[in-house]
């Protein structure tokens, strides 16, 4: 039987490496990719290790240095003070509800089951954000709309419902206020699912490009990576569309567009490859944990 299981885990660990070595595969094909001449793509395709190694795709990309360092400080600033901010009160609204004597409780989970079904739509929000809340050409525009997720509320009540009874009584006992039970008991009992719903928030506000197309108009330092990055794709496009008027024929089959895409593909993954290993040993946990029970 101990046989049996030591050759079932040699299998399964060597499946597992063998699925890492897949995945990694379209990866570094990315990063070659972006460092490859344009010709050489266009000609041999992709290839793990650049053929012709070239720069020619960042230096188009970082030609105009100071658009794509406000992007990226604009959008490092909204994504990280979102995240707070929505992993905070989303705590904060999940937390009353696992109290059985709230009054309102079930019309509250009714209201917040609601919105998940049904939205105002795009024009009342855009109405309302930029008539109402006056939040166009602001920061604010990317962080204080959508800030609770239902979803997210009820995996944290989920959560909070687990941890046991016991402590909580004992806070009180002992004279500790809700407050305080909250932010130094709670809290720190509920690292994986908050850094669970940070790192989605996180990565969900880093892709942020609609609202720059909508509601940034005068701000040029105030528009996103993401979009910035798609401006830049779209201009290429345009070359090569129009190419007969704007471009000779030899400079718009020189005009990086394969390699581009890849190089912004590896500006925008980044940072947040960079931000994941910090929230990796919650992950697994902050998924699964409270699962089972409703």
């Amino acid at each position: 039987m101990e046989k049996s299981s030591r050759t079932t885990q040699v299998f399964l660990n060597i499946l597992f490496v063998v699925l890492c070595i897949l995945f990694l595969i379209p990866f570094i094909m990315l990063i070659s990719a972006s460092f490859t001449d344009e010709k050489e793509i266009i000609m041999n395709g992709y290839n793990l290790w650049p053929r012709k190694f070239s720069l020619e795709a960042y230096k188009y990309v970082l030609r105009d240095p100071t658009a794509v360092v406000n992007a990226y400080k604009t959008t490092i600033i909204f994504s990280v003070v979102s995240m707070v901010l929505a992993t905070l009160l989303m705590s904060m609204v999940a937390y009353p509800l696992t109290k059985r004597d709230l009054k309102g409780r079930t019309g509250l989970s009714f209201y917040l089951y609601f919105v998940t079904l049904f939205s105002g739509g795009m024009v009342p929000s855009y109405i309302l954000i930029t008539q109402y809340l006056h939040l166009q050409d602001t920061i604010w525009v990317y962080i204080l709309p959508g800030l609770i997720s239902p979803w997210y509320v009820f995996m944290l009540r989920t959560f909070f419902q687990g941890l046991p009874d016991s402590i909580t009584e004992a806070a009180l006992i002992d004279g500790a206020s809700e407050y305080r039970i909250f932010f130094t008991i709670i809290l720190p009992l509920s690292k994986p699912v908050l850094a669970t719903i940070a790192l989605f928030t996180f990565l969900g506000r880093w892709n942020l490009w609609w609202e720059s197309m909508l509601y940034i108009n005068k701000r040029d330092d105030l528009v996103s990576l993401q979009y910035l990055l798609q401006k830049i794709m779209r201009q290429i496009t345009f070359l090569r569309e129009n190419s007969t008027v704007t471009l000779t024929e030899d400079m718009a089959a020189t005009l990086p567009s394969e390699s581009v895409r890849m190089a912004t593909a590896m500006l925008v993954a980044g940072p947040a490859l960079v931000v994941f290993p910090f929230f990796q040993k919650y992950f697994t946990r902050g998924l699964t944990v409270g699962s089972v029970k409703g």
